[in-house]
């Protein structure tokens, strides 16, 4: 499971470089149904302000760069 997960953070922040435009609410849409498409439950995404992601991990960017979407488990 973790391997899943990880796999789908790398390959998130990888197309995020490229929607770092998006509204956040669309991507985080986006993000949510890659993670659950590979089987992972239990977690959930917020948008918080760029550098504010204390406790989990950043799996995108949007507004332009000036927000980040967070993942965390539980």
């Amino acid at each position: 499971m973790k391997r899943v997960l990880m796999a789908v953070g790398l390959s998130v922040l990888a197309s995020s470089a490229f929607a770092a435009g998006k509204p956040c609410e669309e991507l985080k849409a986006e993000i949510a149904a890659k993670i659950e498409a590979k089987g992972a439950s239990g977690f959930t995404l917020e948008v918080v302000d760029k550098g504010a992601a204390a406790d989990g991990k950043v799996v995108g960017s949007c507004e332009a760069g000036s927000k980040e979407i967070v993942y965390r488990k539980g």
